[in-house]
């Protein structure tokens, strides 16, 4: 007996489709800013690291709604990626996965920063003095002592981002087949009577997926700082 009907299977497909696709445009997004917040000092920095954790206390809706004015086709930025590669983001897929990567860049900010902050400076500068360069030294040192702590970042921003609601349905709207993800199908059968076996096993899929993401993501970041304190003992 299948646990999931056809139509469930398209949803599950259709969320992992768009949470991975999220993960891959958030990554190196969340890195580059991880590693600004982390490692430099700047006039402003308080007002980038306020910004890059808005999405955590604004309500999802509000987020959905300025990702609305900003790239939808009759804004500056939506008409130019619309005619400059064209990228659609409205009531597409696509929009789906750039709502849930906004939504979860925060959450793998905030731990792959925590990540880099944990490296012991003292074996880059090591490093540094044995004639390595920034790049030989950030390969060779900082990038495999901070790995799992980016995985552990990418496995819970992913997590985030199969549970995304708010933002995605004003932002890409349910649309099924196209941006119906898991939790937006659950909210759809909510609303339909004799649907509770259906919200049951759609929900039990998505606690599954969700307790799985962040039992990973805890290992990897347990593993993480046991590499760390073996290096500097």
């Amino acid at each position: 007996m299948n646990l999931l009907s056809p139509t469930e299977w398209e949803i599950l497909l259709l969320s992992l489709k768009v949470s991975g696709v999220a993960m891959l445009a958030a990554l190196p997004v969340a890195f580059a800013l991880a590693w600004v917040l982390a490692r430099w000092r700047f006039p402003g920095k308080v007002l980038l690291d306020a910004a890059v954790h808005l999405p955590l206390v604004l309500p999802p809706v509000v987020t959905g709604w300025l990702l609305l004015i900003a790239f939808s086709p009759n804004a500056p930025l939506g008409r130019f990626l619309e005619q400059a590669l064209g990228l659609t983001f409205l009531f597409r897929w696509t929009g789906a996965a750039l709502a849930a990567a906004v939504m979860a860049l925060p959450l793998m900010v905030r731990a792959m920063r925590l990540s880099l902050e944990a490296v012991d400076r003292r074996l880059e500068s090591a490093a540094r003095t044995l004639g390595a360069g920034p790049w030989r030294t950030f390969t060779s040192v900082t990038l495999p002592l901070s790995a799992n702590g980016i995985l552990a970042a990418l496995v819970l921003g992913l997590a985030r981002s199969v549970g995304e609601f708010g933002a995605t349905i004003t932002f890409a709207s349910n649309i099924p087949g196209e941006t119906q993800t898991l939790p937006l199908a659950i909210y759809s059968a909510l609303q339909m009577p004799g649907s509770d076996i259906q919200v049951a096993r759609l929900a039990g899929l998505s606690v599954a997926l969700s307790v799985a993401a962040l039992v990973l993501s805890e290992w990897l970041a347990r593993r993480s700082g046991q590499e760390k304190g073996r290096h500097v003992l």
